[in-house]
């Protein structure tokens, strides 16, 4: 007996040592499974989960959930043998006013929540309440030194409400020089809309929706205002924030401008130039409602695969848990499961540790897993990893994260979101020849997804970070074809009660972008090199000086 298993082991050892690192890495990737990514989703997007709400019992579930995933693939526990890392966020819940009162010089309009407007505070107070705030209208509300651009400038803001465009100036142009052109920079999300605001004292904001500049329509904006927020935890209880927050429809910002004798398309229009000086609409808008808040916490959850001779430096995978929960119903189903967003990339994270244990020799740096709680409530899960790291930022080489990835079937194209940000980028082309793929930079970068998901939390605190998938190009059926199914998927499915799964689903897509981002973390943990951010990111000269720590 004693005989019998010192030969095997021998040719196991043999077979080993005959083995390229290719034949390696083919083995590995054909441990991939859709079979298993199917089984994930079906009971991570099923009603039993509630859909996925941090602090809820569907939360509790959900993270015992990876954690055995994490466990029976073999991942080690990150911290005091657990796999949580509690994050305190404070959930903020509100009772929606029903009108937000709207008085020109000639006239005085009843518009309606939800249909004409959203509002909300991140303040930790009862009572919200505008009474008569004076309206100015701020251009696209940025303040930009690199731009020499300054749409607060010259006005007196302190204590009023501004309305500010979404987007930022940019959008529509083919000049990279001018705000990166037609891709979104961070100057023109909401939140950063938000902060500025509240640098600028205003007392509210209120962004004008438009469906193409914001990257989404106006069920979006609904759906998330009329479920309860979530925050991290502040120590003024966010006092320094706007008092109220909130959307405009396009057509009641339509009217007020109309009502203060403006033309809004024509402000548009101005609010381009560099010359632009934003004005006040001379009109005053009211409106009350009440706040409560409840202080908790939610969980990131890790698991790890400790590396060898490099084992301090960390490769992060990245894919949220969390979803919508339990939100207004519509035909009849209150519960947001999330299949697609984000039961998909947690199988394909699930499916690359995987991938990674198949291996016949560990990797040298360590790879963490990370499934972020609260992505849907502003990135906060992530935020908070990165604002508290179990392990060093500037010893974290690279984060690879996904969200989104739709279950069409397989994919020529690879999109990256951010094209052109880090030398990731040329990891992922090397990999996608081997596939026969193409990459692609993503053809809407107008719409800021590179600052919507959990990359991004990695991104700002200057860790290089990508966020690739297949998306436009099926490989049968061709790009005409993948620009329907996206667009009826983001109009019918997205933040919706229909996000579930489906017997038709064809998840060989998902899986492909499993083997191909495999390759790319083996790549990355294996080499001496680390990846860096290009000449022209804004995160540049962050990582920069975060190395600088290690010397």
């Amino acid at each position: 007996m004693l005989k019998k298993t010192l030969i095997t082991l021998i040719m196991a050892i043999f077979t080993l040592a005959c083995s390229s690192p290719e034949e390696n890495l083919k083995n590995a990737e054909a441990v991939i499974s859709t079979t298993r990514m199917t089984n994930y989703i079906q009971e991570l997007a099923s009603d039993e989960y509630q859909g996925r709400k941090p602090f809820s019992d569907g939360e509790a579930k959900t993270i015992h959930y990876i954690a055995n995933q994490y466990k029976e693939i073999g991942l080690e526990p990150i911290q005091n043998d657990s796999y949580f890392q509690e994050v305190p966020l404070v959930e903020i819940s509100l009772t929606a006013p029903k009108h937000l009162n709207v008085e020109s010089l000639t006239k005085f309009t009843k518009l309606n929540y939800g249909h004409d407007f959203v509002a909300f505070s991140r303040r930790i107070q009862n009572e919200i309440k505008l009474n008569e705030s004076e309206v100015i209208f701020a251009g696209y509300g940025i303040v930009a030194p690199e731009y020499n651009w300054d749409d607060y400038k010259n006005l007196d803001v302190q204590g009023k409400t501004v309305i500010v465009l979404v987007n930022d100036p940019g959008f529509g142009s083919s000049d990279r020089t001018f705000f990166k052109g037609n891709e979104m920079t961070y100057y023109g999300r909401w939140t950063y809309k938000y902060e500025e605001a509240a640098r600028q004292g205003a007392e509210g904001i209120l962004i004008i929706h438009q469906d193409k500049p914001a990257g989404y329509p106006w069920s979006v904006v609904l759906n998330s205002a009329s479920v309860p927020k979530l925050y991290q935890q502040a120590k003024d209880n966010y006092q320094s924030r706007c008092l109220v927050e909130g959307w405009l429809s396009l057509t009641a910002a339509q009217g007020i401008f109309s009502n203060a004798n403006k033309n809004l398309n024509q402000a548009i229009q101005s609010a381009k130039q560099k010359n632009f000086t934003g004005f006040n609409l001379k009109t005053k808008i009211s409106l009350a409602f009440q706040n409560s808040a409840r202080f908790d916490k939610t969980h990131n959850v890790l698991g790890l695969i400790p590396g060898t001779d490099l084992a301090d430096e960390y490769i992060f995978y990245s894919a949220h848990w969390d979803h919508l929960g339990i939100g207004p119903k519509m035909e009849g189903d209150s519960i947001y499961n999330g299949a697609v967003d984000n039961g998909t990339s947690l199988a394909w994270m699930f499916e690359i540790a995987r991938a990674f244990k198949a291996m016949p020799q560990k990797p040298r740096r360590s790879i963490v897993f990370l499934a972020p709680s609260a992505e849907e409530s502003g990135l906060n899960g992530s935020g908070f990893y990165v604002d508290n790291p179990i392990f060093p930022l500037n010893k974290t080489v690279a984060n690879i994260n996904n969200d989104l990835m739709l279950p069409y079937g397989r994919m020529k194209d690879v999109m990256i979101t951010g094209y052109g940000q880090s030398d990731l980028d040329e990891y992922v082309r090397k990999a996608a020849e081997k596939q026969d793929r193409y990459l692609l930079p993503d053809p809407n970068p107008q719409s800021g997804m590179y600052f919507r998901s959990d990359h991004f939390s990695f991104a700002r605190v200057g860790v290089p970070a990508l966020f690739a998938r297949g998306n436009n190009d099926h490989r049968e059926k061709g790009i005409e074809y993948m620009s329907a199914k996206e667009k009826d998927w983001l109009a019918n499915y997205y933040h919706k009660p229909t996000d579930e799964y489906e017997d038709w689903w064809n998840l060989e897509g998902v899986a492909e972008d499993a083997q191909l981002l495999f390759r790319v973390g083996w790549e990355l943990a294996n080499q001496d090199a680390i990846p860096k951010w290009k000449d022209g990111s804004e995160f540049k000269a962050i990582r920069e000086r975060s190395l600088k720590e290690n010397n």
